[in-house]
């Protein structure tokens, strides 16, 4: 866990938490596309739109991270979520993930923002899904798991001692 700025972390990838659509407005996708450039979403939306279970990447742009996955937990812009769709979004972020074999990820809070799901149950879920795929044989060697808020990362690590 780490408290902190995904945009600044260095990994082979970071998540971005998408709506199905691929806009990238507020939130985690708003900082990525801010710090990392409009050729971040550009990219994106000409590979959407996708469904909640799908992620598709992106190159970084200006990121430190070679890739952005692009892992829908909603399927239109601001919508509230579920921890069934954070499942399916975290899932599917690992698979493509391991497609591309990498070896490093950051993940942020899934369906946390506008998508409304409580910080608990977002990290129960997103560390059962981490844990299934590592399980199932992954490339992955680290995941970072990133947040601004004290809440979440304290959350990560208390499901994560479990």
């Amino acid at each position: 866990m780490q408290l902190g700025d995904i945009t600044k972390v260095a990994a082979d990838a970071i998540v971005n938490p998408a709506n199905s659509r691929l806009i990238m407005g507020g939130g985690v996708a708003g900082a990525i596309k801010r710090v990392g450039g409009p050729e971040i979403e550009k990219g994106a939306l000409q590979k959407g739109p996708i469904a909640v279970g799908d992620a598709v990447a992106t190159n970084a742009g200006k990121l430190r991270a070679k890739h952005v996955i692009h892992a829908p937990t909603m399927p239109q812009p601001a919508m509230t979520t579920s921890t069934t769709n954070v499942e399916k979004a975290t899932t599917a972020a690992l698979r493509l993930a391991k497609q591309l074999r990498l070896e490093s990820i950051a993940i942020p809070g899934m369906g946390t923002g506008v998508g409304g799901v409580p910080v608990h149950e977002a990290a129960e879920t997103m560390i059962n899904a981490i844990r299934r795929h590592l399980f199932e044989g992954s490339t992955l060697k680290r995941i970072f798991l990133v947040s601004t808020d004290k809440s979440l990362t304290t959350a990560f690590q208390s499901h994560l001692r479990e």
